[in-house]
């Protein structure tokens, strides 16, 4: 087992199988068709499960990438041996970490969140005790869900920023699963009370009667011109952007200039965080332009809160490019100094998510089976996005980006003289 405090995707070396950008558009192109098809079968209102009703599905699709997130970034892998990580072919390696992601979902949504809490303690974490209170089983489902997928969106935010800005001090020098353990617990106790915070006081004002003894007026109103949690959904997921803007197109630069811990880990959340504002900011300005400015109390395109969730669905797709680029492309370009190289990507994905949000909306519907519209309550952009890039983490993180790329040999990972150590 890797026990210091390098993750072992970090260290691995993969090998080429073709030359760029024939091996990244071949690799692209065979994760796409696998989203397409998973979509299909799960997802599509046309397909077969049919789970995108939107947000019933989507919890699920968010709890896949913070389950994804805490294998690889908290528990490095745990409990997989090196030998299993470094030896197993990638499709049987593949199938087993996705396996063991799947059950990792499935406790935490069907027994932590519907068993445990949402019959213990939060009401509507359980859409069977919301229709035994009274309220119609679609409803139910849809409120539960979006609860428990905002406590994984909080999650997908705040778990990255312990190992990517903290460096996971002062637990570093922990061994697995103790690290793992400890960093999890932690930043999973930040989750649930920036839950409790972002999220429960949206409850109060959605059931009718209002739930004056059992949560907080909502505290962003007289800001946000309006009541609903979108406002802090919009920000949150601009704050998941920013944290894999500072872990993939920035290499975590400038921040990594800062040596000392815990300085380093607090600028590098202030970073983070500062980012995240000023994403969504930016993003409310374009939709102003765009549409004129919101009207409190409007529908769909004007009303405050559809813009705010629009914000992240936006940041969202800005993920789409950034991976593309980081796993695909080899997070090109390299060759320049740091701040270039960064000015580079940023411009190639800010250019990309504008021309990826004119396809989805063009084409989604046909092919994903969406409704047309921006602001149709069937159109969650979110969902198809979050999905596709579980599955490029799945690919990248899980199956060392086969077919077109191989993990190194044994051999071709020592240094030389090891190699001439050990012949002799």
């Amino acid at each position: 087992m890797n026990q210091n405090n390098s993750l072992w995707v970090e260290t691995r070396d993969l090998q080429p199988r073709l030359k760029q950008p024939l091996q990244g558009i071949i690799n692209l192109l065979l994760v796409t068709a696998f989203f397409l098809l998973v979509w299909w079968i799960f997802m599509d209102p046309r397909g077969i499960i049919r789970w995108y009703t939107p947000q019933y599905g989507y919890m699920y699709i968010r709890w896949i990438l913070i389950a994804a997130i805490w294998q690889v970034y908290i528990f490095n892998y745990w409990p997989f041996k090196d030998s299993f990580l470094n030896n197993k072919h990638p499709l049987i390696k593949g199938l087993i970490l996705i396996g063991s992601n799947i059950v990792i979902v499935a406790f935490m949504v069907w027994v932590f969140c519907y068993a445990f809490l949402g019959n213990l303690s939060i009401p509507y974490l359980n859409p069977k005790v919301l229709t035994g209170l009274g309220m119609t089983e679609f409803f139910a489902r849809e409120y539960s869900s979006l609860a428990i997928l905002m406590m994984a969106a909080i999650a997908s935010w705040l778990s990255p920023v312990w190992p990517v800005c903290f460096d996971n001090h002062p637990w570093q020098n922990l061994t697995q699963p103790a690290r793992g353990f400890t960093v999890w617990v932690w930043t999973f106790f930040l989750t649930l009370i920036a839950f409790l915070i972002l999220m429960h006081p949206h409850y109060h004002v959605l059931f009718y009667p209002w739930q004056e003894y059992a949560a907080a007026y909502p505290w962003w109103y007289g800001f946000a011109r309006t009541l609903s949690g979108n406002f802090n959904v919009g920000w949150v997921m601009c704050g998941t952007v920013s944290i894999w803007f500072l872990e993939l197109v920035f290499d975590r630069y400038p921040i990594r200039l800062i040596k000392k811990q815990p300085l380093r880990g607090i600028i590098g959340f202030l970073f983070v965080f500062t980012m995240a504002w000023l994403i969504f900011f930016a993003f409310l300005f374009l939709q102003d332009v765009s549409w004129g400015p919101a009207v409190e109390g409007a529908k769909r395109l004007y009303a405050p809160d559809w813009r705010h969730l629009h914000c992240g669905e936006l940041a969202c797709m800005m993920l789409i490019p950034m991976m593309t680029l980081h796993f695909y492309f080899d997070n090109w370009p390299k060759k320049y100094s740091p701040s270039i190289n960064i000015a580079i990507r940023c411009a190639i994905i800010f250019i990309a998510t504008g021309i990826l949000h004119y396809l989805y909306y063009k084409y989604s519907p046909p092919i994903l089976g969406t409704q047309p519209g921006y602001s149709h309550p069937q159109q969650f952009p979110m969902a198809p996005v979050i999905l596709w890039i579980n599955m490029m983490l799945y690919h990248y993180w899980f199956m060392d980006m086969y077919p077109g790329k191989r993990l190194a040999t044994r051999k071709e990972r020592l240094p030389v003289s090891n190699l001439i150590a050990e012949e002799a």
